[in-house]
């Protein structure tokens, strides 16, 4: 004999169904909060997103060929500048990085130019890079303060160095970091040196 939809059984048994599917829905949203409660935690406590860190270690001339024609207020010079850095990553997940470069200015104008390539840093990995930028002799005779700084035989210059990328959380955020570094430094022109490094670091999320 069968039930009727109407009968007392049924709309207990309908009810009961009922009441499983909403503690089922009620587990369900409790279980997704607390993954997502959980995450946030983690990424403000262990995974809380750090800067990277760019630093210079060494700037030295390399291959300097200089001559000056003081009858003629002729300069000739043609260099490398050897870069040491390196970009370390705080970071508790990899740190993924877009193409930039290091530049080399002179009195606020860029002289040369060294590409850093887009690359990949693991977590708390740290990646050296070993640059060499060649100097574009012929944008300082633009500035007119270059022929007294060549009879001084002191050239003031600057390194510049950029690393832009993103900080990736499980998939799900993503953090953009960038680091910089500048450091102001002087070409000994009598003895093919640098000296006098001063340097300042940026970063920012």
């Amino acid at each position: 004999m069968e039930q009727s939809a109407n009968s007392p059984a049924a709309m207990s048994s309908d009810l009961k169904r009922r009441h499983r599917c909403r503690n089922i829905c009620f587990a369900t949203v409790a279980v997704l909060l607390f993954i997502i409660i959980l995450i946030v935690v983690l990424i403000f406590t262990v995974f809380k997103p750090k800067n990277p860190v760019i630093t210079i270690h060494s700037v030295a001339l390399a291959h300097l060929k200089f001559s000056l024609d003081l009858t003629k207020l002729q300069v000739l010079l043609n260099a490398t500048l050897d870069v040491d850095l390196s970009v370390k990553n705080p970071n508790k997940v990899g740190f993924k990085y877009t193409d930039s470069a290091a530049d080399l200015n002179y009195r606020g104008q860029k002289i040369g130019e060294a590409p850093i390539p887009a690359g990949k840093i693991s977590a708390d990995g740290t990646a050296p890079m070993n640059l060499s930028v060649t100097i574009m002799a012929d944008r300082f005779v633009s500035d007119s303060r270059f022929f007294a700084d060549v009879l001084s035989g002191e050239l003031p210059m600057n390194t510049f160095a950029e690393v832009s990328g993103k900080v990736n959380f499980l998939n799900l955020f993503k953090i953009h970091a960038v680091s910089s570094a500048s450091c102001d430094v002087i070409v000994f022109l009598s003895n093919a040196t640098v000296g006098d490094q001063n340097c300042k670091y940026n970063y920012k999320l």
